[in-house]
């Protein structure tokens, strides 16, 4: 297969739905290295309305579930699902929930260097494995240059607004298209695949496109 195809990802680092999207997408492709997908992530927040320096998880979790033990039930096929994957989710670890608009703002400047894929997956081994705040700017710019960017270029950025508004624009931009989850998968710019879909629905679709190809 040699034309490629792009593959639109709407993604926010701390939506654990995505990271498990991700891993199953990642599996299916690893089985077919000649897979024509070209792969972009775009920006959506599962909080937009998060203040700037994120806020405690445990007053995120009274908030939006009405305690622990509704957080727990809730986030059960989470785990579940992750443990599937051959995922880590160290829920226990993580102290707070924070704002991803810096994260998602790495993700786009990685993305000029073609580091994108990279970017996205070190922001999920922080947040999900090693339970980092990537709200904090230090963290997002020792992420930067474990994926071999510029961290010092990225702590300046990340310092001033370069890209905030683009960032938002392109989250409205998905709103208005009329998604409102995550991970939503949008292949040949037509065909929207939501949720974090198996290997198997992906080897599908590319055996679908081999057959149309």
């Amino acid at each position: 297969m040699t034309d490629t195809i792009k593959l639109d990802i709407m993604s926010d680092p701390i939506c654990p739905w995505c990271y498990i999207g991700k891993a199953h997408l990642d599996r299916a492709l690893a089985s077919e290295p000649d897979h024509p997908f070209v792969i972009e992530w775009h920006p959506f927040q599962l909080n937009p309305d998060m203040p700037e320096g994120g806020m405690d998880r445990r007053a995120y979790l009274e908030g939006k579930f009405g305690g622990k033990e509704a957080a727990v039930k809730a986030y059960a096929p989470v785990v579940e699902h992750a443990k599937k994957a051959g995922l880590t989710i160290n829920f226990e670890d993580m102290k707070r929930t924070p704002n991803t608009l810096n994260a998602h703002r790495l993700i786009h400047w990685a993305g000029i260097e073609g580091r994108q894929t990279a970017a996205v997956s070190a922001l999920f081994k922080s947040y999900f494995v090693e339970a980092r705040d990537i709200g904090d700017l230090e963290v997002l710019s020792d992420i930067a240059d474990g994926i071999g960017l510029d961290a010092a270029l990225i702590s300046r950025l990340l310092a001033s607004d370069a890209d905030i508004q683009s960032i938002r624009d392109r989250d409205a931009h998905s709103r208005e298209m009329g998604i409102n989850s995550v991970p939503t998968f949008i292949v040949a710019g037509q065909h929207a695949v939501p949720g974090a879909q198996p290997p198997e629905l992906w080897t599908q679709v590319l055996a679908e496109l081999r057959a149309k190809g």
